[in-house]
Order: structure tokens, then C-alpha cells, then sequence
């Protein structure tokens, strides 16, 4: 049985023990807390100081460099017409009238179309690079008759034996299949005051010229057969002239002649009526697209409506971009060079190559801009062929073009522009920096620059590799 005396000592001996560990554990915890916040000036004035300097390097490449422009363009085609029929061919209308629209917006269509109907006439498109300027109608020459003559081919309406370029009768009769196959009556050309059909006039004037003369030459075979048989002696004192003949057969020769006269000129009023009379294609009822199918890019036309500046906006040919370019970019594209296109709505990506590059700055678009934003607004504008046709879903759409302005070709040693150095001798140099941390320069001649690189070439029998490090900066 212990003593009451020794367990309270014990007691005192064990919370002495507890007391000092936990001293200890106090003074730990404050000499970490002051080895962490606390700083003497000298540490804080170090902390605060930069760290060592330490270099930033970059491997010498061997690539094929190129330089290029990004610019944006939007997906367009090659040609771009406005339907603007004027002086429809339509009689007693006063102002023309949509009578019929027969596509809508975004419609691809043929060659030979009909499009819409104005005041009941059909408004069609041919295949052709002429913009039509005037009615073609027979007698008229000119290139834009051969260009309908080449459209009528096309169509499988031969204009026959008329010369190139001549509206001839073939022409007609080409004319009149092609109205005939769309469905309509031609107008037709050399109509006269009143309504009269000038042809059908010229041939009454032949009918009657020629009906004079038979009957003139019909008294002449009266007279032959009527003769009594005298001589011209004996007749003297009957009062005909001594070769002959009376006055009144004077007359009557010279009747016939006029009669003849006038007969060959009435023959030539009518091959002159049938010559710039017939089937025609008046300018407010086509018009000529470079290339087919076609597309309709906005209609605007709506039946019941007055014909305004233009019932539509029509496209053609292959689709090509149009880009611009700034002031600084101009001169580094030309054509030929080569084209990336890509469309981040549907991800098609094709090659093509500059098709020209405009000398001029565009106009800026709108009225009222202030002379700062109309300059700002201003590029020259850059076409762009694809290699291969693009998709028709691209028309109207917003592409990126990366322009390759210029190309080493080949693969050459690069370094990013960053490393090279220009010394006051006007020698340009760059720093290789061993694996020992011994830095060497070495002298270089640089050649293409592009996207953050330039071409080099090692001087003076200079030793450089692809993979060597060369230094680009100094990071803190």
C-alpha cells in the first residue's frame, strides 16, 4: 500500500514533465514562424533584388521558310449582274408590271431560263460575257449578234447560214424556235406607224407595180396584133415620124421603162422591209451570264409590283474570293502565289492562287463616313482562284486567305528573328551556346523572312547545324 506522501510526488513529477514539452513544442513553433516572416535587412535587401540573369535559347531549324499574309475574303462568283429590265417591250403599258416570278433566292438555275414576267413579256438569261447594250433585231451586226448566235447554238437553235455576227434569217427563225420553246410569241422587229406591218406594205407596192407593167406590156401585144401592114413611107402622111413610130408610141416605151423602174425598186423596198423585219430579242427581255448553272442571289421582284432599279441580283461563273489587303501588304503579294482558303463555319479547306491584285485602293461602301473612317475603311482589293471549284454552300461566306508572299523553295537553316544581332561593323550575328555554357558567335547572312524566322547562312567557314542553340534572350 503506497504512501500518500509519494503519489502526490509523482503527480507534481509528471505535470513537470508536461509543462516542459510543451515549452518546447511553443519555442519550435515561434523559431519556425520567425525563421519564415522574420528577415534581417541584409535576407529582405537580397529577396528583393533581381535573380540571376539566366539566357533563353531556341534550336536552329531546317525547314522550307515561308512569308505570309492572313487577310479575310468573302466567297463571291466571278460575275455578278443586276436584272434590271428598262423600256419593256410591252404594248400600252405605261409602267411595267411584275406579272411572275419564277425562282426565288438562292436558286441555281440553266441557260434559257425565264426568270420572271414583266407586263406579260419573260425576262431569260443566255450564256455570254457581253452585257446586253440594245435590241437585237434583224439587219443589226456586231459582236453581241454573234454572242446570241453562239447562245441560240447552245441551245440547239441553229441560226443557219447567216454570217457570224449578222442577224440574219437565220437569226430570225433561231429567234422564234427559242421564244417558242419558252413558251411565248417573239416581238417582232420594223413594225410602222399605226400598227401596219411594212413587209405586208412593200409587197402590196410590188403587186401593184408589177400589175402596171403586165398591163402596159399587154397593150404593146394589142398593137402588134392590130397592125395594117403599112410601111413606115406610107404612113408618113398619117403623122408618125420617119422611123416610124407615133408620139404616142414614144410615150407608151417610156411607160413601160418607168413601169420596170419602178417595179425593181418596189422589190427592193420589200427585200429591205424582210431584211429588218421579224422575230427580235429586245434588251429589257435578257440578259447574258458568263457562266451556268447560275445563281440567284437576291430576288427581289414581287408579282403585283412596279419594275423599281432591279428585280434581282444574279451571280455566275466560278466562285473566287475577294480579299483586301492594307498599304504595308500590297506589295508583297502578286499573282500567281500561292493561296490557302479555309472556312471555319464548315471546315473546308482548298489551295488556289492570286488572280490580281488591284493598283488602286477600293472606295469605302456608305455614305456620311467622316474623311478618318473612309481611309481607315480603304484596301486593295486581291482576287483569289481556287484550284478546284468550291462548294456551293460557300457563296457569301467569310473565309480566311493565307497568302504565301515569298518561299525559300527548299529547306534552309532558320533561326527565329529574335537571335540574330546586328554589331556596329554592320555584321549580323548570332550566339550559339555550347553544351558547356561556352558561348560562340558566329556570322551570318540572312535571306527570307517569315512568320517569326529568318534564313541564314553561316559565313567565313562558320560552323552551324541544325540543332544547335542559339540565344534568343535573357529571362529574369
Amino acid at each position: 500500500m503506497s504512501q500518500p506522501g509519494t503519489g502526490s510526488g509523482l503527480s507534481r513529477r509528471k505535470r513537470a514533465v508536461a509543462a516542459l514539452a510543451t515549452g518546447a513544442m511553443v519555442l519550435a513553433g515561434a523559431a519556425v514562424w520567425t525563421s519564415t516572416f522574420v528577415k534581417s535587412p541584409a535576407q529582405a535587401a537580397a529577396d528583393a533584388g533581381p535573380p540571376a540573369p539566366d539566357v533563353l535559347t531556341a534550336p536552329v531549324e531546317r525547314r522550307v521558310l515561308a512569308d505570309t499574309v492572313v487577310t479575310r475574303g468573302i466567297v463571291a462568283a466571278s460575275q455578278t449582274v443586276d436584272l434590271a429590265p428598262a423600256g419593256i417591250a410591252a404594248d400600252g403599258s405605261a409602267a411595267p408590271v411584275v406579272t411572275k416570278v419564277m425562282v426565288r433566292s438562292g436558286q441555281t438555275f440553266e441557260a434559257g431560263r425565264v426568270l420572271a414576267e414583266v407586263s406579260g413579256r419573260p425576262v431569260f438569261a443566255l450564256p455570254g460575257t457581253l452585257p446586253v447594250y440594245r435590241d437585237l433585231k434583224p439587219g443589226t451586226q456586231g459582236d453581241d449578234v454573234r454572242q446570241l448566235q453562239q447562245a441560240l447554238r447552245t441551245l440547239g437553235h441553229d441560226p443557219g447560214s447567216d454570217a457570224a455576227g449578222t442577224y440574219g434569217p437565220g437569226t430570225k427563225q433561231a429567234v422564234a424556235a427559242l421564244y417558242a420553246a419558252i413558251g411565248y410569241e417573239p416581238v417582232v422587229a420594223g413594225g410602222g406607224q399605226g400598227g401596219e406591218d411594212p413587209v405586208e406594205a412593200a409587197r402590196d407596192q410590188v403587186k401593184q407595180a408589177q400589175r402596171r407593167l403586165d398591163g402596159l406590156l399587154r397593150q404593146d401585144n394589142g398593137s402588134a396584133s392590130g397592125d395594117d401592114g403599112k410601111t413606115a413611107d406610107d404612113q408618113t402622111d398619117d403623122g408618125k415620124t420617119d422611123d416610124g413610130k407615133s408620139a404616142a408610141d414614144t410615150g407608151h416605151v417610156d411607160d413601160v421603162r418607168y413601169a420596170r423602174e419602178d417595179l425593181a425598186e418596189a422589190e427592193d423596198d420589200l427585200e429591205q422591209a424582210e431584211a429588218v423585219s421579224g422575230a427580235m430579242v429586245p434588251a429589257s427581255e435578257v440578259v447574258f451570264l458568263s457562266g451556268f448553272p447560275a445563281r440567284v442571289d437576291t430576288m427581289n421582284a414581287k408579282v403585283g409590283s412596279e419594275v423599281g432599279e432591279k428585280l434581282a441580283t444574279l451571280s455566275a461563273g466560278r466562285l473566287v474570293v475577294r480579299g483586301t489587303l492594307g498599304a504595308h501588304e500590297k506589295d508583297l503579294v502578286r499573282p500567281g502565289q500561292k493561296v490557302e482558303v479555309l472556312s471555319e463555319v464548315y471546315g473546308d479547306q482548298v489551295t488556289g492562287t492570286v488572280a490580281s491584285v488591284a493598283d488602286t485602293p477600293a472606295a469605302p461602301e456608305g455614305e456620311g463616313a467622316d474623311a478618318a473612317a473612309a481611309s481607315a475603311g480603304q484596301g486593295y482589293t486581291v482576287v483569289v482562284r481556287p484550284a478546284s471549284a468550291l462548294a456551293a454552300r460557300l457563296a457569301g461566306q467569310d473565309v480566311r486567305l493565307t497568302i504565301e508572299a515569298a518561299t525559300t523553295g527548299r529547306k534552309v537553316l532558320v533561326v527565329p528573328v529574335s537571335a540574330l544581332s546586328a554589331g556596329a561593323d554592320s555584321r549580323t550575328t548570332v550566339t550559339v551556346l555550347e553544351r558547356s555554357g561556352e558561348r560562340r558567335r558566329v556570322e551570318v547572312r540572312a535571306g527570307t523572312s517569315g512568320d517569326g524566322y529568318t534564313e541564314i547562312t553561316p559565313l567565313r567557314g562558320a560552323r552551324l547545324t541544325a540543332g544547335d542553340k542559339v540565344v534568343v534572350g535573357i529571362a529574369r
